[in-house]
């Protein structure tokens, strides 16, 4: 359920609330990608300090390896990775787009070649529910057809319209599962809108997913071949055709200033590997731009990587964290993704304060002064 607090009055930034199962999710709110059931990197007790209130994982590979079965029988998603939070799970649909070359799509589903056996593995709509529902994560996520960008047109548009069917079957089977459910967990299923970057397969498909009324909508299918100003264009002519009273999540997003520009268009929640991803490659994102620790110049700097972030690398110099990298030490790459989970949460905190002070606009202007 969804509670908007406050929106800027110079924009269309939202301060919110998410209700969940498992608890309250302050928006905007940026989460953290477990695709395995995991951060890559960071244990449980450390991604907390971070400021994390919501993780993400993901149908596909937890079907595949441990599979839902062993995920149910260890307690559920929660249990099995010690996370006490709301949990989100992405259905698959990503991997329409990702694993191409690796599945045959019909209009029944998807038909996988799966990367760690070779076995075929199928996933429909209607699975890809079922498999969610016993992960037992908070927010389930509708099974959707990804293309990648630039695109034909009459690609794109055969993909929103499969999205929409395949989001109207993923409903019912929700609904009828909820109908006969036998624990009171309540998941919420998001629907995700497509359309590439036409305005008016945009509009069909925020309106057509609408009217099923679903407690939250997703924006899919950017972030995937085309340009920053592309996808806030994008955001624009999207964000006016959804519900006013529901979560608005702009999913694999991305780059700090992606998440303030789409914050700025009125989205509510955001997750992207980049953060962890960069961190393991030895980029660190800071108050004053990006860090590339590995660089020479750093060998000797006796500097915190961000002296207003408390997050435990922060606690160390930068010649040290650059040695650790050197040396293939794997605390390394542990450390950057520990900062840079900080520096997210730290963000959209902020923005959040901003939103409710009527002054984002200064604030997201003062940050891109900062970045390089």
């Amino acid at each position: 359920m969804y509670k908007l607090i406050h929106q800027d009055s110079r924009c269309n930034a939202r301060r919110g609330q998410l209700h969940t199962a498992h608890g309250t999710v302050e928006l905007p709110a940026f989460m953290p990608v477990g695709t395995h059931g995991t951060v890559k990197g960071v244990e449980i007790g450390q991604l907390e300090q971070t400021g994390a209130e919501m993780i993400l994982g993901n149908t596909y590979h937890l079907s595949l390896r441990p599979g839902e079965d062993v995920v149910r029988d260890l307690g559920g998603l929660h249990k099995f990775c010690g996370w006490k939070g709301p949990i989100l799970t992405d259905s698959g649909g990503f991997q329409v787009f990702s694993l191409a070359k690796m599945m045959r799509l019909s209009e029944e589903g998807v038909l996988f070649c799966s990367y760690i056996d070779g076995s075929t593995v199928h996933l429909s709509p209607e699975r890809a529910m079922n498999i969610q529902a016993i992960l037992g994560s908070d927010i389930a996520m509708v099974l959707d057809h990804v293309v990648a960008l630039p695109n034909d047109r009459n690609v794109i548009e055969e993909a929103m319209l499969r999205s929409i069917r395949w989001a109207k079957r993923c409903k019912e089977t929700a609904d009828g599962r909820r109908q006969t459910a036998e624990n009171d967990l309540y998941q919420q299923i998001f629907a995700i809108v497509q359309g590439g970057l036409y305005a008016d397969l945009r509009h069909q498909c925020a309106e057509a997913l609408s009217e099923l009324d679903f407690p939250g909508y997703a924006i899919g299918g950017l972030s995937v071949g085309e340009t920053p100003q592309e996808m806030y264009d994008t955001l624009d002519i999207t964000v006016p055709h959804l519900p006013k009273d529901k979560p608005r999540y702009l999913m694999g997003v991305g780059k700090p200033i992606d998440i303030l520009n789409g914050i700025e268009r009125g989205i509510d929640m955001f997750d992207c590997v980049m953060p962890t991803r960069n961190g393991r490659n030895a980029q660190a994102f800071t108050s004053a731009g990006p860090v590339r620790i590995r660089n020479a110049k750093h060998q000797r700097d006796d500097r915190p990587l961000d002296e207003t972030c408390p997050c435990p690398a922060c606690k160390r110099s930068r010649g040290y964290l650059r040695h650790l990298f050197m040396a293939n030490e794997m605390l390394g790459p542990s450390l950057l993704a520990i900062h840079n989970l900080t520096h997210y949460q730290r963000l959209v905190a902020d923005a959040r304060q901003a939103i409710e002070e009527d002054r984002f606009i200064e604030f997201k202007k003062r940050y891109e002064e900062t970045q390089p």
